[in-house]
């Protein structure tokens, strides 16, 4: 039973750090220059921090983003599970979405994702019209015929992978609260994110100011996820980079922490 609510307590929290991240700052002022436009990658580790088990590597997730000639902007995002909670759980999963969105202004397009483990591989796809006020959600597993929902959206609406970053093309200020949609598993979901002040932290870009992100995710008025369940910290400047984010779960904390930056022309990185 605790390797089962373990494996699944994990999962969630890669999972919500993939999906998550950038919720809630659609209502702001966008910027001209993305953040990203140089090419980037970004490398995070996760671990679980709860008494003997503090510091023990769980995970890996990885994002980059580049800037196509045509003005879309490709997205990669990955998750993947690793050492201890292998050989705990004896499960091996992965969770790999692309996604394309339009630059100027910033919105999803289309995506797809895999999530594989042991016993299953489920595919989704998704395109996203905005103008018509719908999108399409398609998702099989293997072997099996796929089903396709049509959904009702509202503008500003994202992806999984979009809203990190989208949110870095935003202003973020404290005190400020916010509410959009987001689309995943072939469901409408509403957001809504506090952000406060952060904390100075160390980190593979320097020493940082950074802001703190708190969102809670509610299908209809049912909260799935409420506020302080997932904390982000960002950096507080234009970049917006997500430099750690903290995930409570029953079997403890996950951390997740920005390990490696890197850009066409650098890389940056932390011990």
């Amino acid at each position: 039973m605790r390797s089962r609510i373990f494996k699944s307590s994990v999962r969630v929290a890669l999972l919500i750090l993939v999906s998550i991240q950038g919720v809630a700052f659609a209502q702001q002022k966008q910027t001209s220059k993305l953040p990203f436009a140089r090419g980037e990658q970004l490398l995070y580790k996760a671990e679980i921090n709860r008494g003997l088990l503090r510091g023990i590597d769980i995970g890996e997730l990885r994002f980059s983003a580049n800037l196509a000639s045509d003005n879309n902007v490709s997205m990669v995002g990955d998750a993947v599970s690793k050492g201890f909670l292998i050989r705990l759980t004896g499960t091996h999963f992965q969770i790999h979405v692309e996604s394309v969105a339009d630059a100027q202004p910033f919105s999803v397009l289309r995506m797809k994702s895999t999530y594989k483990d042991k016993r299953n591989t489920t595919y989704s796809e998704a395109t996203f019209d905005t103008d018509a006020g719908k999108a399409v959600w398609t998702e099989s597993k293997r072997d099996e015929k796929p089903n396709a929902t049509t959904l009702a959206i509202n503008s500003p609406v994202h992806d999984v992978l979009t809203l990190i970053y989208f949110v870095r093309t935003q202003n973020l200020k404290p005190g400020q609260t916010f509410e959009v949609m987001m689309v995943d598993a072939g469901r409408t979901y509403r957001c809504v994110v506090n952000v406060v002040a952060g904390k100075k932290m160390g980190s593979p870009v320097g020493r940082v100011n950074t802001v703190r992100v708190e969102p809670a995710i509610f299908d209809g008025n049912r909260e799935v996820r409420p506020r302080g369940t997932l904390v982000i910290w960002m950096t507080d400047d234009a970049r917006h980079i997500p430099v750690k984010a903290q995930v409570k779960a029953q079997i403890g904390n996950v951390d997740i922490n920005l390990k490696r930056v890197t850009y066409r022309d650098a890389v940056l990185a932390r011990n």
